[in-house]
């Protein structure tokens, strides 16, 4: 059966989410990270089976807060976080989203994993190698994941996971590190066992 996905929260700002810290009632949380336009929002939609839970747009940059989303029956969430990278918005506001991820991935006591969305499409880009870098020095758990691999080659997206396994490899032990996943919103491949990766991590953090 398919897990539900319900808004649960929505966080704009740091006091907002000092308030959230606080809630004991919170579930566990793994957090959706990657840069703007890699399809975090079509992949949330295509994840909860519906078109328009997660707002998505021919425009990056659309997400513009932590949006919590509360997966039925598990009781965990998905932490959809503002993408980072895109620089058509001004500098104050960029600043102000990096600081409220920054917090966010720093602090939430809840917080047992990130799954870095990768454009499939793309060489490996420095941001995404410092968030990588920035999980494992918090000893989060990493889920490394190629979005968009309908529209890249078979062998594209090999030299994507060859060098991702390579950055990683020096980023992080082998028993550390979680085998590189491709998904594709729209075609759905890869959904189903990153939703065993996800249960799975959350279910050890509920226990």
């Amino acid at each position: 059966m398919q897990p539900r996905l319900e808004l649960l929260y929505t966080v704009y700002t740091m006091g907002q989410l000092k308030e959230l810290e606080q809630l004991a009632s919170l579930p566990p949380q793994i957090a959706l990270a990657g840069r703007s336009n890699v399809g975090k929002s079509s992949l949330v939609n295509a994840l909860a089976g519906r078109k328009n839970l997660a707002r998505t747009s021919a425009s990056p940059g659309k997400t513009r807060s932590l949006n919590f989303f509360h997966v039925l029956p598990q009781n965990y969430c998905l932490a959809d976080l503002p993408g980072y990278g895109y620089a058509r918005c001004s500098k104050a506001e960029r600043e102000k989203w990096a600081k409220l991820i920054n917090a966010y991935l720093s602090s939430m006591p809840k917080l047992c994993a990130v799954a870095l969305l990768i454009d499939s499409r793309l060489p490996p880009q420095d941001p995404d190698r410092d968030l990588a870098a920035f999980v494992f020095a918090n000893r989060l758990t990493l889920i490394p994941v190629l979005t968009k691999i309908d529209k890249c080659s078979l062998r594209e997206r090999a030299q994507r996971e060859k060098e991702w396994k390579s950055i990683l490899g020096l980023q992080a032990a082998a028993s550390d590190q979680i085998p590189i996943l491709g998904v594709s919103a729209k075609t759905s491949v890869g959904l189903e066992k990153l939703w065993a990766i996800m249960h799975q991590i959350a279910q050890v953090d509920n226990n």
